[in-house]
């Protein structure tokens, strides 16, 4: 008995230092006046971020993006780049998007043309 329990708290030791460094809450560049809290994590073998509060110059509101993925499926490329995809909730578009991954600060770009046009963002860590 004593070494199951042993066991389990080894494996989730070892689960939780093994968390990619893109994992965690980010807040996102002010986009149309508005900014939000981003909670990035594993999605299948890939990672996705959904939005879970919004911002604006009133302060704190309830965005009906609330709870939707704006990161989406981005897979580790390694040296913090990741590739994926992106919404930008003011358009409604989905980009091409690729992530370059530097300590708390992360360069967020959505592309169009295969990638060869993009717009980017600076994301910092917030917790």
């Amino acid at each position: 008995m004593k070494t199951t329990i042993l066991a389990a708290v080894l494996a989730l030791t070892a689960g939780m230092a093994a968390a990619d460094p893109i994992e965690g809450m980010w807040k996102t560049q002010p986009d149309d006046g508005s900014y939000a809290l981003v909670k990035i994590g594993p999605c299948g073998a890939n990672f996705c971020g959904t939005i879970q509060r919004t911002f604006n110059e009133q302060g704190e509101y309830k965005s009906p993006n609330i709870g939707k993925k704006i990161v989406i499926d981005m897979a580790p490329k390694g040296d913090g780049a990741y590739e994926g995809q992106v919404w930008r909730p003011s358009n409604d578009k989905i980009y091409i998007g690729k992530i370059a991954l530097s300590g708390k600060s992360m360069k967020l770009s959505g592309c169009v043309a295969g990638g060869l046009l993009c717009k980017a963002q600076s994301w910092s860590k917030a917790d």
